[in-house]
Order: C-alpha cells, then structure tokens, then sequence
C-alpha cells in the first residue's frame, strides 16, 4: 500500500492523495501492478480497476495504515512529545531513560521518531520532517514490533495533528511542553488559534497526559489536557505542581536540580544533566514524570539523564585557549531563541555572543522579524546564511533578516554558505566568545526549491575550523 506510484508493485493498494496528486500518477500505477485505488473521487484513468472512494482521503490514511500492519502501535508503549521547542531534546532524554530501563532487563533498545533521526528496529535514517506521514508512521511500529523493541518515543508535530498524520494512534503518555506562536504561514497555520488548536488535539490521542505549568496559555492547555485519561503537572516555578524542579544549579560542566514529588509515593530527589543548557531542566523534568508513569525505577531515570544526548543539540566545540566556545544546535524559532540565549548570557558572562543563523523559505515567516530580536536583545553580532530556504530566494530572506537586524541594533554580515559563514565566525575571534550556530545541527541536506541537496553538517564545519583555529598562529590573531 503506497501513495508513491514509484514503489508501486503488483497487488498494491494505491492511495491518491494529495495536492501535488495527477491523475497520470495512477495510471501509472495500475500499470506497474496495482490491483485497487483508494481516492476522493474515481478517475477515469482508474479504467475497470476497482477503486475505494471516501470522503477524507487524509483521515482514511492512518486507519488503512493501522489495519495494514495489523495494529502495531497497539502493541508498543508509545510517548509523545509535544509543544514549539524541546521536543526533539525530550524524546532523545526518554530514549535514554527508557533504554537504562530496557538494558537492565534485558531488552533491546526503544525505537524512536524524531526530527533529527528515525530508528524502528529494521531502519536508521536521518529524518526529513518532525512526524512522517501515517503510512510511514505505521510501518515503523510494524518495524519495531517485528524486532521485539517495547517502546517508541516521537515528536508529534502541529502539522501532523491538524493534517490527522496520527489520528487513530493511541500514545500512552504525551508530554506537552510549551507554546508561543510559530510557523504562522499561508502553507501552515492562519493564525495562533489554529496553531494552539491543532497541538492541543493530542490529549484526546493520549492515555496519560504530563503538562508543563510554565507554558503560556496554561489555563487552556489544562483545560484541553482533561481529554486525557489523567493530568500529571511538572514546573520549574510553581511549588504546587505534582513534579516541581528547584535548587537548579550549574558546576562544572554539569546541570544539576532536585525534585519534589507530590505524588505518592512522594520523593525528593537530585538529578544531573550533562548536556549543556538550563532550559534543558524544563525538558527533563517532563520526562522524569513520564518514567514515573511507566513504573521505571528512579536509578534508571538518574542514570539515563546523566548520560544522555541530543544529535545536533547543545553540541559544545572549544579551541584549546578557550576563547571560542561554539554551540551547535537546533534552536530556530523565537522561544528556542529566547531560551538559548538567555541560558547563554547567563552561564557565560562577560563573553562576546555571535550567532550564525538563517530562516527557512515558505513557511514560519515571523521568525525573519523575531530571530534577529532576539539575538540583538543578547547578542553582539550575527552571521546570516541560509537555512533550507526552499521555495524562496536566499538572498531575499536574508535582506529580510538583515532590515530586522539593522532596526533592532545588532551587527550583522550576509554570507549565504553556511560553511563559509562558520569558518569566518571562528577564525575571527579575539577575545572569550560563545558562538551559537543554530538551526541545522546534525543535518546533512539544505532545501533548496523541493530539493534536499547534500551539505556538511554546521558539527562537522565547526570542528574542521576550529582545528584550523587552533593550528593558526596565534600572533595573527591578536
């Protein structure tokens, strides 16, 4: 079963589905084996080919997917993350407390979906979106299943509720994060209501739902987390949450926070975090009340988080004099932002802050007025280059950023390759500076039009060039 005439082989059921679809796709199709099609509206190009017609060809998906593969997600323990920023760090933080749990009683490691990677037990691949297609979505529990992993941790995208990618899927625990608006566009959401609804439709997917008080709009998400089998409350600032984090500390390179636990059985407990980022606590903390759901021992969940990492997330990369400091990370809307250079300025005071940014074409518009904001509210400088521009010319979403940037009073430079705007960043340095490249992390494809073309990751730019730095005179630096 496939909407992709090119997978297409005898006995498959083809789906016509979406905007891009033609009607010479199905043909094609029937051409190539297909034995039934499933649409909104029967073609002539079906020709004597049976065909399924429905009313939603976007809702049917999930549910043919499901029956397909013989209701895998029912048989996996499925968390989803949800919220505009922290979902990929969460998921990764899940997986590596759920996979201390697993390894302790002998089990494989839980699968995971996420957009930086997916990982099923058969495929690991570098991911295109946040949350796959349905069909996608349901041979991965297939996959998962098949190779005996029990748990599967996913971030669950807006796109992906409001479009019914996940309709039907019933997640065991959800996490909701936080909101702020984002990818308000044309080709997204009209407006915040909209964005916020379509998150929201979550909890009516989920069993067990775990709410972070110190989101905006809090009063509503917990009104709308009621369409959950029950409500677990986790901050960093409200006392009377059922999971609250306190006496959140940085020493050495490490995190550290203790937790009060309302719930009986109550506890109060002292966590470490080696991944760099205070905001990372708010993170954690939703996934230390998820564990505790699932029954998973206090040790596990301690030892999980202390070792655990994000691909492309807070990735530190220091020159031997200590004066660059480069983060690599994933930060790319207005909260990320905000969270990352506030955590910056504070662990690192007195250093000179640069970062190296770009906004993405065709979608999340605001982030070309909000991004150079909020680097100038912390920031000294910042590099523009581009960052899956897309449909859009690069140089005319940089001048976008570059107006914004000039209004809000920060320094800034156009280099549209993202190589060569890192290189320059580093090499330039002369005095302690944090340098924050965000948006691509990991990833090895920059969008241009509606092609992924291969590209070095920002990590993998950013060691080469500070081994370059540090192998570079030091007199003529100074």
């Amino acid at each position: 079963m496939t909407y992709d005439s090119r997978e297409v082989k005898d006995g498959t059921l083809f789906i016509c589905k979406g905007a891009a679809f033609k009607p010479e796709y199905l043909k094609s199709a029937i051409a190539d084996g297909a034995c039934a099609y499933i649409s909104e509206t029967g073609y002539e190009e079906g020709g004597d080919v049976p065909a399924l017609i429905v009313s939603d060809i976007r809702k049917a998906m999930p549910l043919l997917g499901d029956l397909f593969y013989d209701y895998p997600q029912k048989k996996l323990n499925i968390t989803g993350f949800g919220g505009t920023k922290g979902k990929s760090t969460s998921t990764y933080y899940m997986k590596y407390v759920v996979d201390e749990y697993l390894e302790s009683i002998g089990k494989p490691e839980s699968g995971v979906l996420s957009s930086i990677d997916n990982y099923d037990g058969v495929v690991r691949e570098e991911s295109h979106i946040t949350t796959a297609e349905s069909l996608e979505l349901h041979r991965h529990f297939y996959n998962a299943v098949n190779s005996n992993i029990d748990f599967m941790e996913m971030e669950v995208s807006s796109q992906a509720l409001k479009y019914d990618r996940v309709l039907g899927i019933g997640f065991n625990v959800s996490v909701f994060l936080n909101i702020s608006e984002d990818h308000i566009s044309p080709n997204e959401h009209k407006d915040f209501e909209d964005y916020l609804s379509s998150k929201m439709k979550m909890f009516a997917l989920s069993e067990h739902a775990v709410v972070c008080l110190d989101t905006d709009c809090a009063e509503r998400v917990l009104e709308e987390a009621k369409a959950a089998g029950d409500i677990t409350t986790v901050s960093c600032k409200n006392p009377d949450a059922d999971y609250y984090a306190h006496d959140i500390r940085k020493e050495g390179s490490s995190i550290f926070f203790s937790v009060t636990k309302k719930k009986a059985p109550a506890f109060e407990e002292e966590f470490e975090l080696t991944m760099p980022g205070l905001f990372n606590v708010e993170n954690a903390l939703g996934v230390i009340a998820a564990a505790e759901i699932y029954n998973i021992p206090v040790d596990c969940i301690k030892a999980g988080l202390r070792k655990a990492k994000s691909p492309g997330r807070m990735e530190l990369f220091k020159s031997e004099d200590g004066l660059v400091n480069a983060f690599v990370d994933y930060a790319h809307n207005k909260l990320s932002f905000e969270a990352l250079y506030s955590s910056v300025k504070k662990e690192f005071p007195g250093y000179r802050i640069v970062g190296i940014f770009g906004c993405p074409g065709g979608k999340a518009y605001q982030r070309r007025y909000e991004l150079p904001q909020v680097a100038a509210k912390y920031g000294d400088k910042i590099y523009i280059c581009a960052e899956d521009p897309g449909p859009d010319p690069a140089d005319e979403i940089s001048a976008e950023v570059a107006k914004y940037a000039r209004e809000a009073g920060i320094e800034y430079e156009e280099i549209e390759d993202r190589g060569a705007a890192i290189h320059k960043a580093i090499l330039e340095v002369r005095k302690p500076t944090v340098l924050l490249i965000t948006g691509k992390g990991e990833e090895t494809r920059q969008k241009y039009g509606t092609v992924y073309a291969p590209c070095r990751s920002d990590a993998d730019y950013t060691k080469e060039f500070i081994k370059e730095y540090n192998e570079s005179p030091h007199l003529a630096r100074k």
